[in-house]
């Protein structure tokens, strides 16, 4: 499964939770900056490394809190991802 793949089942899953559509939003451009940046990888090609090395290039750029949001937003992503596999 790629990064697209994975975000249509965690915005799913986040609408059913009652997220705002403000924040669903929010959440959608931070996940398509990624893509941006890394391609639309499988899932498996994704390392930690490679989620350190796209927040250190963002915090040149990013206030603090904004990292933080994209931060949160990736431990969630991957957390849901991680459920879903095991």
């Amino acid at each position: 499964m790629n990064l697209n793949e994975l975000w249509s089942l965690y915005e799913a899953d986040k609408r059913i939770q009652g997220f705002s559509p403000k924040t669903l939003k929010a959440y959608t451009l931070q996940h398509k900056m990624l893509v941006l940046e890394l391609g639309n990888l499988d899932v498996t090609e994704v390392t930690l490394t490679t989620l350190k090395e796209y927040l250190a290039k963002q915090a040149v750029r990013l206030k603090p809190n904004s990292l933080g949001h994209r931060f949160v937003l990736f431990v969630h992503f991957f957390a849901m991802l991680m459920k879903r596999l095991i």
